[in-house]
């Protein structure tokens, strides 16, 4: 019977590397498909029978769960020894999301902006005063996201060789699970190290701050503390680097909609066009992963208690009863519903930071450097078909 079933996650049709669906788009809107470990979840792609099961009481994050669809064997193994708020049920998921949360409310995120701003600019200068051309990836995408995410956490950025190594080693689908581990470990064992030292000397940032009003009151461990930071390090550098070269791709291969942002000053058009790049692209190709601990009556067909459920979400964004033309980018549609960051109480905590960068970089590079163009053919962009965020591997611009 397995074999039937199409396995997930798809790789896209290298013709149409911005469209998520591919063989997808026939499937119901819930359906059963394979995994690595030849296990059988629900894949859900409906937009709305998404939202309802990601709020539902009787659906599961916590990864320790039997029957939780683990994306392959490193992540599982990876989750055995610990996991951060992100893997968990509430209460304890409340209780330790709480504890970071103040950092990431849109006001105090705001109040980056400034930060941010010269950041970007900085780069940029770098950018127009180096080799032209040159790989917006390594010179200016990822620099940006490990630059905001170091300042945010207070994490020195002189060590972001090694962060980007570990992190990559950690989330490539094709590295051993005992490199995953030991990549994670690596991370967690780094930032031990920080947090004992910033419990000495504290510093600007989210980590030294939660010390002080959560680890040393006792209400969080500073192990816990570790798996939280590896998952804001690892998820600021990741999600946010590979969506700022992709969207520039994106735009670059749509110059209709690439004129509007570089023509505009307007924040709220700006705004709007991040969601709808975030809608149109949606970088986490693999799916938001559950588990049913009841059993949950979808229409004829029961999700059994035990069963793994799979929100693909880039599907979701996809669908046309909720996004008119969904296979377009069009910068002008309201498109701030969109299941990019999550729903429900484990909706992505970074999204005001992820959107505040984004803004930035889309209301700013394109008319600082109003000639950026591919300096390859797009066939030759090489695309990231092996890891759990989706993007490019190098993106050669030239002005």
């Amino acid at each position: 019977m397995n074999e039937q079933l199409i396995r997930f996650p798809i790789r896209k049709d290298a013709a149409c590397p911005f469209d998520p669906a591919g063989s997808m788009r026939a499937l119901d809107e819930l359906t059963r498909v394979t995994l690595w470990d030849g296990s059988t979840p629900w894949l859900v792609t409906g937009y709305d029978l998404g939202r309802k099961l990601l709020v539902d009481p009787r659906v599961s994050a916590d990864s320790t769960t039997p029957g939780y669809p683990h994306f392959d064997e490193g992540s599982r193994e990876r989750r055995k020894d610990g996991r951060s708020f992100v893997a968990l049920d509430d209460p304890e998921h409340a209780r330790q999301r709480r504890m970071v949360s103040l950092p990431f409310a849109i006001r105090n995120i705001e109040a980056l902006r400034g930060d941010v701003t010269n950041i970007v600019d900085g780069l940029i200068d770098d950018l127009l005063a180096g080799p032209n051309p040159t790989d917006l990836v390594g010179r200016f995408a990822f620099p940006t996201s490990t630059q905001v995410i170091c300042r945010m956490l207070g994490v020195p950025y002189a060590d972001h060789e090694f962060f980007q190594d570990q992190t990559s080693r950690m989330l490539h689908r094709d590295s051993e699970p005992a490199a995953m581990v030991g990549a994670q470990e690596a991370l967690r064992s780094y930032l031990r190290e920080l947090i004992e030292r910033q419990k000495k000397e504290p510093a600007d940032g989210l980590i030294s701050s939660v010390i002080e009003a959560q680890v040393r009151t006792g209400e969080l461990s500073e192990e816990q503390l570790s798996y939280i930071a590896v998952t804001l390090l690892v998820a600021g550098l990741e999600t946010t680097g590979n969506m700022i070269a992709l969207g520039t791709l994106a735009l670059l291969r749509n110059p209709d909609q690439l004129e509007l942002l570089r023509r505009t000053e307007d924040r709220r058009v700006v705004e709007g066009a991040v969601d709808e790049l975030l809608r149109y692209l949606n970088i986490s190709h693999s799916g938001r992963r559950r588990v049913a601990i009841r059993d949950i009556a979808v229409g004829d067909t029961v999700i059994r208690a035990g069963e793994g459920i799979i929100l693909a979400s880039e599907l979701a964004n996809r669908d046309p009863e909720n996004f008119p033309d969904p296979d377009r980018l069009d910068l002008g549609r309201d498109a701030q519903h969109h299941l990019a960051f999550g729903y429900g109480p484990h909706h992505c905590l970074g999204r005001p930071l992820a959107a505040l960068e984004l803004q930035v970089v889309y209301g700013t590079l394109y008319r600082r450097i109003p000639t950026l163009r591919l300096a390859i053919d797009f066939d030759d962009v090489p695309f990231k078909h092996d890891g759990v965020a989706y993007g490019v591997r190098e993106l050669p611009v030239a002005w």
